[in-house]
């Protein structure tokens, strides 16, 4: 799950920037290189692929985007395809890295919701098509159940002095998001926030600081906060952790704020000047529909992006599990974007968490 912290790519898009299209361009035929998430190119759905297409998958498995872009950086001949987060994929859009699509080669982007296609690092502002949705995820609201009368409805509980103690916040800066919504509503462009805007939120959240009872950072420490009765209220991993504290017999819910919540996607875009661009559409295409969309809930067990492709592989229950066919929760999301000023938001993080 560590990649769905948004860390620090500005180091990594240098060194991108000074070296992308100096490697030496990868070999023609059939095998397609790709660098991705374990779980995106399990051999239970690949094998599939491979005996229809004719083309021959081999992945290399990254543990974080900045990862991605490191390795594209270096090894920007080696790679066919990557599988990173949708404001990573914006990256390698503005360092020229990807491969403008033919929407007429795509046999499933037209089944996806336009929250998902209108997202620039899938369509850019020129029309022009970038990568194809694959995966999606929330950052909703999780909280003790048996601490709660009625639900929470609004991300000021995590502001509540009722629960001060109980509170944890995740330690990144797009935690600058959630706090920006609550002051200036759901539909603020949290992503290019002026510097009198920055420097409310940080106050907001040093506000927040002395009912908090710690920042959290990995799954793990947000399941043994909650398994101990330290937290009751946080924000989290969408289906991740809830699942995981349900097994140990911890009561524990998720909730979809009113000012919404962050979303995350990944999505398959193609390497510029990959000569392997047949087996790329093929992938594209594939993963996209029944075959890959199934197979990747089956082995990674995250929302598809094309739900229509897995109508026939879950039941009732699984769909609504993974929030599909329901549209007014996809609302609730506002997908991350890439920050232009992104350095600007780490050091007001950093000037709340060093605040006293």
């Amino acid at each position: 799950m560590s990649h769905r912290g948004f860390r620090l790519p500005c180091a990594a898009a240098s060194v991108a920037l000074a070296v992308f299209g100096l490697s030496s361009a990868p070999q023609a035929g059939n095998d397609l290189n790709v660098l991705t998430w374990e779980g995106y190119t399990d051999p239970s759905f690949v094998s599939e692929f491979e005996a229809r297409s004719g083309c021959t998958v081999t992945p290399t498995y990254v543990g974080s985007n900045d990862e991605i872009i490191a390795k594209i950086a270096a090894d920007a001949g080696t790679f066919d395809m990557v599988s990173p987060a949708i404001n990573y994929a914006q990256i390698m859009v503005d360092l020229g890295a990807l491969e403008a699509l033919d929407r007429g080669r795509l046999d499933h982007l037209d089944e996806m919701p336009d929250s998902f296609l209108t997202h620039p690092g899938v369509i850019g502002g020129n029309g022009e098509v970038w990568s194809v949705p694959m995966a999606w995820g929330s950052i909703p609201l999780m909280y003790r159940t048996d601490k709660f009368d009625e639900p929470p409805t609004s991300a000021e509980v995590l502001w509540d002095p009722a629960y001060a103690g109980h509170i944890a916040t995740q330690d990144v800066s797009m935690t600058i998001f959630m706090a920006a919504r609550i002051l200036y509503g759901r539909d603020t462009d949290v992503y290019n926030l002026t510097d009198e805007q920055l420097e409310e939120v940080k106050q907001k959240l040093i506000e927040q600081k002395p009912l908090l009872r710690t920042y959290w950072s990995t799954g793990g420490d947000l399941i043994s906060l909650y398994a101990s009765g330290e937290v009751w209220v946080s924000e989290t991993w969408g289906g991740y952790q809830a699942s995981v504290l349900r097994e140990q017999g911890i009561p524990v819910a998720e909730a979809i704020p009113e000012e919404r919540a962050d979303g995350w996607q990944d999505v398959w875009a193609v390497v510029k000047d990959t000569p392997n661009l047949d087996c790329a559409y093929a992938w594209l295409n594939f993963s996209s529909g029944p075959g890959g969309q199934c197979g990747m809930v089956k082995v990674a067990g995250y929302s598809p992006a094309n739900a229509a492709a897995v109508q026939d592989c879950l039941t009732d229950e699984e769909m609504a599990g993974l929030h599909l066919n329901d549209p007014e929760y996809l609302d609730g999301l506002d997908f991350w974007q890439l920050q232009p000023r992104l350095d600007k938001y780490i050091e007001t993080w950093n000037a709340v968490k060093t605040a006293e």
